[in-house]
């Protein structure tokens, strides 16, 4: 594996200004990361993926500079999962191309799986399970509803100002707590970056707002997050969750397995928390490319 660093790139999709990190050349293979998180936490795995003959793009996404923020406010998962399939098309993407997706870039990637099948050969999820098991885990998990106070913290107007106060300090805590024995060092200054105005923080929470409160939720898009919260996407997935991650426990994961078909590959990270592909940048990236790649 090379360690190479990426190149920058712009475009417009589903009227979003996206940034992107890209790295090789092949059928294009979109990356998506989460909170708190940026593209730059891809770069690992984008060196393991242009390795194996791909074009790995990675963007910033909706709301986290420097990609725009969304006009009419919506953060809503269906959202980013149509930014996905428009990137597809501005890309040049073919029926070739694979899907990755991290924390929210998770169900993002679901979602653009379910919403345009034919555009995507394969698909990496991790951190967040598909299907309704995370939805499920609110209802009868206790300790993941205990592991999630963050979200319902979020619903509040006063996280407005805790998540940037003290130089972001709640960043540095989200990252210790969910990968208890990795050093977030240059990974969460990338997150402040990107958060770096009061509207890009807003943006972030709005992701939460959208999903478990009252943020706005685009109606042309309601088909498909109904599909979201309950289907599995039919192309071969590939699930990976870090043994210690301290966001998402490892028994809704075992929740997800028991609701998915023969097509979903579900495969626990040893020595690895949240943010995974950090934390095992090689064995990630390795088992990614070579799923992809099969």
């Amino acid at each position: 594996m090379g360690n190479i660093t990426p190149q920058s790139g712009e475009a417009t999709a589903n009227g979003i200004d996206f940034h992107y990190l890209t790295l090789g050349s092949g059928p294009l293979a979109l990356c998506l990361h989460g909170f708190p998180d940026t593209a730059h936490s891809w770069i690992p795995t984008m060196n393991h993926i242009a390795d194996a003959g791909f074009t790995a793009v990675a963007p910033f996404m909706r709301g986290y500079a420097p990609t725009s923020l969304a006009a009419d406010g919506c953060y809503q998962t269906a959202a980013l999962a149509h930014d996905a399939v428009a990137l597809h098309e501005v890309l040049g993407g073919s029926d070739d191309a694979v899907i990755i997706g991290h924390d929210w870039g998770a169900p993002a990637t679901y979602g653009a799986a379910l919403l345009a099948p034919e555009r995507w050969k394969k698909v990496v999820g991790m951190a967040v399970p598909p299907g309704p098991a995370l939805g499920l885990a609110f209802l009868n998990n206790l300790e993941q509803v205990r592991k999630s106070w963050y979200m319902f913290f979020f619903q509040h107007g006063l996280s407005n100002f805790v998540v940037p106060a003290n130089n972001y300090a709640f960043i540095d805590k989200i990252w210790a707590d969910w990968s208890p024995t990795f050093d977030s060092g240059n990974a969460a200054q990338h997150v402040k970056d990107a958060l770096g105005t009061p509207e890009n923080v807003l943006a972030a929470l709005g992701y939460y707002r959208a999903a478990l409160g009252d943020g706005y939720k685009n109606p042309a898009y309601g088909e498909l997050q109904s599909r979201m919260g309950s289907e599995v996407p039919p192309q071969p997935l590939l699930y990976l969750h870090g043994e210690n991650d301290g966001c998402i426990g490892v028994d809704v994961m075992e929740s997800s397995q028991s609701m998915s078909g023969d097509n979903v590959v579900y495969e626990v990270v040893q020595n690895a928390g949240h943010f995974l592909q950090l934390e095992q940048p090689h064995i990630v990236g390795t088992r990614i490319a070579d799923w992809i790649s099969s």
